[in-house]
């Protein structure tokens, strides 16, 4: 078995670190790998298509590894609650016959952080990431700035305290998603002129707070009719 992390500007610095060190205090044999999605036009003009030419790039660049190490097959992280789901990735998954295990035996994100506890795995818990990416809205253009502003905008919000953020990149405007349970310390005036000082250093004109606060895919609303044109 050979675990394969791949790098690409999409992927936070943070994550990258995680993820390396999980792999080492585990002794699981990893190679980081480097993909070029950002070289894709068709992932960076940012249509509901992006995930599966990400994913794309992704298998194509493992199938290389796998092929080259003498590996018979290609898994991914793929849940149960995940077929529920805008998610295009799956249909590249499904073309390069990657399998996903996960899926194949029924778990969902919570039985999967419960055996991760009862394990002993310190990441049980860990809030969900998506890739950098999904941060931007649909239709503007994926860019190395866009991504590197985003990073910086949510290790600011991290610095603050919370632990459940998100940036969501619309242009000159940067709306910030707080977790609910989160959400009431974010809900003054000293943090309102933090917030917007952090922000509008790292580039963005105006700066909103997201009073629905932070729900995974909230860039995937609206999207019903794109998402039959992919599936």
């Amino acid at each position: 078995m050979l675990a394969v992390l791949a790098d690409s500007p999409s992927l936070p610095r943070r994550e990258l670190k995680l993820a390396v060190e999980f792999a080492e205090h585990w002794r699981i044999p990893l190679k980081v790998i480097a993909t070029q999605e950002m070289e894709r036009p068709e992932y960076t003009r940012n249509d509901a298509a992006r995930c599966f030419q990400c994913k794309d790039e992704l298998f194509t660049v493992m199938e290389k590894e796998r092929d080259q190490l003498g590996f018979r097959n290609i898994a991914y992280g793929k849940n149960l609650d995940d077929q529920g789901d805008f998610r295009p990735g799956q249909r590249a998954a499904e073309q390069h016959r990657v399998l996903s295990p996960l899926a194949e035996a029924a778990l969902t994100k919570t039985e999967i952080r419960a055996l991760s506890e009862r394990a002993g795995l310190k990441v049980w818990n860990k809030p969900a990431s998506a890739c950098l990416s999904s941060r931007i809205e649909y239709g503007r253009p994926v860019t190395r700035e866009a991504l590197a502003a985003i990073e910086a905008g949510e290790d600011a919000l991290r610095e603050l305290g919370f632990v459940q953020a998100r940036v969501r990149h619309h242009g000159e405007i940067v709306r910030i998603e707080i977790a609910r349970e989160e959400l009431p310390k974010a809900l003054t005036i000293e943090l309102f002129d933090r917030l917007s000082r952090e922000f509008k250093k790292i580039g963005f004109r105006f700066v909103a707070l997201d009073v629905d606060g932070y729900r995974t895919g909230a860039l995937n609303e609206g999207l019903t009719k794109l998402s039959t044109r992919f599936q």
